[in-house]
């Protein structure tokens, strides 16, 4: 049976973490939103009073009998069944780890255009997304570039890798993560991409895998804009 993959259909959002995983799998999967009544649907699996283990929001997944939430979560589960993850504990569990590292970096993204409350318009934050921006832009932003870099460096079994000697769904997520950045922050990011060579070249790298360049160049892969996770405002996008 394919996976039934439930996330909003018009934004990438945490939803694309794990539709790479699965396009890069090559799992069969339906992407429930965005086929006819598919909203509902969401709604319905999200609202059941039936459902013993109800998600609180999407991104969530249904394998069989199994509904699964969280991105993170859910990749924990993809990583084991599609050999995106060390079979080994210590090595799953480092790549976990990071995947949650990149859920709170995702947090401080968003927040640099929502910094006072998701239920505001943009416009009603301005001045304090500029403020917000500007800091993630000086500070957050080189330090989570960093740690990565570090990781890459520090990875005894590869040097374009994060985890071990393959490819693993943490790569997959630092790609949309860099992806989304260079949406985002095209500037900021042409200034500070040489300091982290590694990081790069994963993103471009993992861009070139046959089928993740097959999803990008089709009409699966949603394009960034501005509803999701990342949204370009230039007057946020420092060049200093």
């Amino acid at each position: 049976m394919p996976y039934e993959l439930y996330y909003w259909p018009t934004i990438q959002g945490r939803g694309e973490f794990v539709r790479l995983a699965l396009e890069e799998a090559a799992a069969e999967y339906v992407d429930v939103a965005r086929t006819k009544n598919g909203m509902a649907a969401m709604t319905r699996m999200m609202e059941s009073r039936q459902e013993v283990h109800p998600p609180f929001a999407p991104p969530f997944l249904k394998s069989g009998r199994l509904l699964i939430a969280q991105t993170a979560n859910i990749l924990l589960f993809l990583g084991a069944r599609h050999r995106l993850a060390p079979a080994d504990d210590a090595g799953r569990l480092w790549t976990h780890q990071l995947q949650l590292t990149i859920a709170d970096w995702l947090v401080e993204i968003h927040d640099t255009h929502h910094p006072i409350a998701s239920g505001l318009y943009y416009e009603d934050q301005k001045s304090e997304s500029r403020r917000r921006a500007a800091d993630f832009i000086k500070n957050r932003l080189p330090k989570y570039l960093g740690y990565f870099q570090r990781v890459m460096d520090a990875n005894p079994r590869s040097d374009v890798y994060l985890v071990g000697a393959r490819l693993t769904y943490a790569d997959l997520s630092l790609f949309q993560t860099v992806a989304g950045l260079n949406f985002a922050f095209p500037r900021a990011m042409a200034r500070i991409a040489r300091r982290y060579p590694r990081v790069i070249a994963l993103h471009d790298r993992v861009a070139e895998r046959p089928r993740i360049a097959s999803y990008l160049a089709s009409e699966r892969r949603i394009p960034f804009n501005q509803q999701g996770i990342f949204r370009h405002y230039p007057e946020l996008d420092s060049s200093k």
